[in-house]
């Protein structure tokens, strides 16, 4: 505990994943406080647009309003697409953040954003503003691979190498780390989005049904896999959409040996950033990685049998972290939290 915690106003520090898919907030003193969808729904009254919701209702919302409505999400590919609704977002986010952490914070916040490491600097300035103009006193910048490593409790500070290989909705992370810093860092905009987008292209082309971003999703996490667990080919499960030719609702039944097929381009292209990274990485610290293996966090790491296919491809172990959708966020807070890991931080 620091200085700043026996203050009664201190100031409400946070840390925030602000992902393509899911925000996740940190909160000083009481960790993991928030993590929602980051989709925003705009309603339009009189040619003046306003934020109807934010987060978990917003959600609900997609691919479900009236003309008036739009649900939009403001990051693609981890990095921010629309400046002024990912303020609105953020805003929303810190001000929920505090309201659940129940702080008496009152002074503006600290915030550690992170940030995808192949970001470019003008990607980088608007996630900045984002956070500046929703409230926060000073900004802080973290890679993503390194606050994935922290929060998996990696080595990152001693003279070992490790990697970890964080998926996320928009983008897919490769960082091999070494004595408190990145070695090796690819980012490959590829992750839990495209693989939904294979679903439905796939369940379109086969089955003549066209389905919605939330179905794909859906079908996605119940029976999604990057290789087949199902001999007997007997998983399955029924998806509802609109026939391509009637233009009638209707449902149908898919195999989940159908959707191993759809997911193998974007699982190649995953295997296949893993596998440059090692390419590129030092000797000495490819033989730690022979030791430690793969740690695996983000979201989409939670695909079925993508540990498996991943350890195959290199020859080494591959785990998934604990807790993997928060690794990121919580890496980040312990950055801002704890003194050794400080100088990963850097001040936007």
């Amino acid at each position: 505990m620091g200085f700043m915690d026996f203050l009664p106003f201190a100031s409400a520090d946070m840390a925030i994943d602000l992902g393509t898919a899911n925000t996740v907030v940190w909160f000083r003193g009481s960790g993991i406080v928030l993590a929602e969808p980051s989709v925003v729904t705009l309603e339009s009254v009189n040619g003046i647009k306003g934020v109807r919701a934010v987060g978990d209702d917003a959600k609900l919302m997609m691919g479900r309003t009236p003309d008036n409505v739009e649900t939009i999400r403001p990051l693609r590919h981890g990095v921010i697409a629309d400046l002024e609704v990912a303020e609105e977002m953020l805003k929303h986010f810190m001000a929920k953040a505090k309201l659940e952490a129940g702080s008496r914070g009152r002074g503006s916040p600290e915030v550690v954003l992170c940030v995808p490491s192949g970001s470019t600097s003008v990607e980088r300035r608007a996630i900045r503003d984002a956070a500046s103009n929703a409230g926060a006193r000073k900004v802080y910048l973290i890679d993503e691979p390194m606050a994935a490593a922290i929060g998996a409790d990696l080595p990152v500070t001693q003279p070992t190498g490790s990697m970890v290989v964080d998926i996320g909705g928009g983008s897919t992370e490769v960082g091999v780390l070494s004595v408190g810093g990145l070695a090796v860092t690819l980012s490959a905009r590829i992750g839990g989005d495209r693989m939904d987008e294979a679903i439905a292209a796939h369940i379109r082309r086969d089955h003549n049904l066209v389905i919605g971003e939330m179905t794909a999703e859906r079908v996605k996490m119940q029976i999604g896999a990057a290789t087949c667990t199902d001999e007997g080919g007997t998983i399955a499960m029924k998806v509802r959409g609109r026939d391509v030719v009637r233009g009638v609702p209707t449902e149908t039944a898919i195999a989940q040996s159908e959707i191993v097929e759809a997911l193998s381009e974007p699982v190649g292209q995953i295997v296949h950033t893993v596998r440059q990274a090692l390419e590129m990485t030092a000797p000495e610290i490819a033989a730690d990685i022979i030791e430690g293996g793969i740690v695996m966090t983000g979201g989409s790491s939670l695909l079925t049998g993508l540990d498996k296919v991943l350890s195959e491809a290199t020859g080494l172990p591959v785990i998934v972290a604990d807790d993997p959708l928060n690794c990121v966020a919580r890496g980040a807070g312990r950055a801002l939290e704890e003194a050794e890991y400080r100088g990963v931080l850097v001040a936007a």
